[in-house]
Formats: structure tokens, sequence, C-alpha cells
């Protein structure tokens, strides 16, 4: 006996009708000219009746009544641009929820996204499900989208056989054009839109390469290294953080216990609460590995979340003079520590160990505008977090300070010296 095939039911959704009508206007003829005019007799505006009872009907943000809604098939188009806010990623969520029901499959298409946005797009790119195929063609990233001739192989690369000169029907001089007069007015967009890369848009803290991503995580500095430190406190939501910098200005997260594990947890991987027995187990190894001058701890809220008793019991323990408590929430400090922490970085007084989470917590950090034409970060989603980029900025922020109150690579004296 055959496989028996489900009813199609269709669902061709965008954030606009003009986008749903890209696939659907086009759709239309190939089902009108083609060899499916005998089976479909008809297609209207909105939807097309097929046989045996099967539908496909378009879907966008203004247009959710067919939500929940059996379906086999959902081609969603631009994702890049599906987020929260514009509740699209409601209507994806939805989608694949019926689809789980129906056995059947999605297929999303999309421009490069803005990693800061927490697209839908980028929410299934970073998706660690076996099944979801991604094909996604990178120019080689050395190639920078500035250098006009670079940005033509750079184009040359991503747009591929849809070139004229190669068949297609893409003119590569005109595609330059436009990205040259968009590169002048939102460099983020053109080389999302035209390069096929994924860069922060307008309203990032960082401009896109000052916090370069690493082909590979660098290993954290030797054992005795001396190092300054940050920690930021959360309890259920946010992650909690611990990062270094060398006396040369190295940023990097360590690792400890016997599987060495980075000093970053996020609470959902331990039972959606941070583990303060980790974090206290990792101080230790912190202190007993390195030569460490001092460390600067964010509390957090003045709750029962907090973290001040911790803090007062590792001054304690590893010496008070090097423990201090430095909230995030006082803003005259923080924002000096964050014009500091760019200064340096576009000098080139700060490196980094290419830490993949602190990556993407650096891209998803926003200037947040505040009194005196002063800033703090925040972040765009309750999603997409920041706390490695806020420790980072507190880890420089103190081995700074150290330096400037005199630290250095010379030893301590412990001679001692007997006078007769």
């Amino acid at each position: 006996m055959g496989m028996r095939w489900p009813t199609p039911l269709i669902q061709i959704t965008a954030v606009s009708a003009e986008q749903t009508d890209n696939i659907y206007d086009a759709l239309r003829p190939m089902i009108e000219e083609g060899r499916l005019s005998d089976l479909i007799r008809r297609t209207g505006e909105d939807f097309v009746r097929l046989p045996g009872g099967g539908r496909i009907d378009t879907v966008t943000s203004s247009a959710q009544s067919r939500l929940g809604q059996r379906v086999t098939f959902v081609p969603q188009d631009e994702v890049g641009l599906w987020t929260s806010q514009n509740k699209m990623t409601k209507v994806a969520d939805t989608q694949y929820r019926g689809l789980a029901g129906m056995g059947g499959r999605a297929s999303l298409t999309t421009n490069a996204w803005d990693p800061a946005e927490n697209s839908v797009a980028q929410q299934q790119y970073e998706s660690s499900a076996p099944d979801v195929y991604r094909q996604f063609t990178q120019a080689p990233r050395h190639l920078s989208y500035r250098n006009k001739q670079e940005r033509r192989k750079i184009h040359r690369a991503v747009y591929e056989d849809a070139l004229r000169d190669r068949g297609g029907h893409i003119d590569l001089d005109g595609i330059e054009a436009e990205a040259a007069d968009l590169l002048e007015r939102d460099p983020g967009q053109a080389e999302r839109f035209f390069g096929n890369r994924i860069v922060r848009g307008i309203g990032a803290w960082l401009p896109d390469g000052l916090w370069p991503l690493l082909p590979e995580w660098l290993p954290p500095a030797p054992d005795g290294t001396a190092v300054s430190a940050a920690f930021d406190g959360s309890e259920n939501s946010d992650y909690t953080v611990i990062r270094l910098e060398t006396l040369a200005g190295h940023l990097f997260t360590p690792r400890y216990g016997p599987d060495r594990r980075p000093t970053i947890w996020n609470p959902a991987e331990w039972g959606g609460r941070i583990p303060r027995d980790q974090v206290d187990i990792a101080w230790a190894e912190i202190d007993d590995r390195y030569q460490l001058e001092r460390a600067y701890c964010d509390p957090g809220f003045h709750d029962e979340t907090s973290w001040e008793s911790e803090i007062e019991a590792w001054a304690v323990r590893f010496g008070a003079e090097r423990f201090v408590q430095w909230p995030t929430n006082q803003l005259g400090r923080m924002y000096s520590a964050l014009v500091r922490f760019v200064a340096d970085l576009k000098t080139g007084a700060i490196t980094h160990d290419g830490c993949p989470v602190t990556g993407v917590h650096m891209g998803n950090a926003r200037k947040i505008a505040k009194t005196a034409d002063r800033y703090v970060l925040g972040k765009p989603s309750p999603a997409q977090k920041i706390d490695a980029a806020v420790t980072s900025v507190i880890a420089h922020e103190a081995a700074a300070d150290a330096r400037a109150e005199g630290w250095s690579t010379a030893e301590p004296d412990n001679r001692v010296l007997v006078f007769r």
C-alpha cells in the first residue's frame, strides 16, 4: 500500500501583505499557466482552494485569524524582521506547533538579521535542534565591506549564480550603486542586506568590528598570571558572570572544576536558579590559580536575590582590600567606565579571548540615554542578555584603577632582614 500524503494546508506568512505577495504573486501564474491548472481551476486574491479540501492562505502580523488551524507547510518570508515587538515571534511559535501536530515543515527565507533584535531568523539559526537545515552563503570574513574592491568580491560570493554574467538576473553594478548609497546612511543595514553579513544596526553600543569575533575561543591565561576581576550576580533571570583582565589588558573567562567549566552561569542550565555554591567554588579556584589584585563585584538588587552576603564572605576569605562592592546602578561611575572601555578598545589597550557568550552579549548591548548626555547599557529584549558585556566593563575598570594605583608585575619583597 502506498504512502498516504496529508491534505496540503499551506500558510504563506510574512510581516506585511507586500511581503506575502512576493511569494503568492509568483505562485499564482505558476499554477494558472502550468500543469497544475487542470487540478486547480481557480486562484483567488487571498487564497487558493486545493483539491481534497486543501488551501493556500496568506498570513501577516495584522491578519492572524487563521493561526491555530491545521497546517502542513509554511513558507515564512523575511524572518529576520520577525520579532517579539511586531508579534511575529508568537506567529512563528503558533505555526511551528501546528506543523508538529501534522508532521509538516516550514521553509524560512531572510536577508541577514540584526543580532541585537533576537529575530526568528536568529533564533532558528542559533538553535541546537537537529532537524533544522541551514543554507547561509558567506564571503570570507577578512574582506572589508567598506573597501570598494573587497565589497565587490563579497557581492560576487553571496549572489553567486544569480549574477547576470553567470546566467542570472542580478546586475552587479546596480547592487554596488545601491550598497554604496546605503553605506553612507546606515552601514550595518547595507552590509546585512547586500553583503549577507550578521552585523549590528544603528543603536548598538559598540560599532561593528570594535569587539572582533575571533575564529576560536582562546585558552585562559596561564596559572600564576596577575589579574583583576569582576563579578555580576543574578538569581533566576540574567546570567551570573566572572571575567578577569591581565595587567596587559587581556580580558578572558576563566575555567573551574574538573570539567573546566567557564565562569558564566545561565540559570536555565541550572534548574532556573544560579548555583551559588558553584560560584563560590570558582572564586576559590581563581584565588588559588591566579595572583588576584582586586575584584569589583556588583551585588545586584537589595533584596533576597542580592549577593551582598557572598561578597562580604569572599572579602573575609580572600582579602577585604581586594573584594570591593561595585554596584552598576550608580550612573556617574558606570558611564565613566563605559566611556573608558570604548576608548581603550579603539586604541588597542584591550584584547580578549573570543569567549562566544561574551561576544553575543557585546552584540546585544544597547545605549540607554540618561541625563546630561550620559548613557548606561540596556538590552533589546528580556531574552537577549548583556551580563558578560557588563562584567567585562567592570573587570577593565578594576584593572585600570589598579594600574593607576601602581599595580605592576613586581613581586613583593618577602625577605626577612635580621639586624645585629
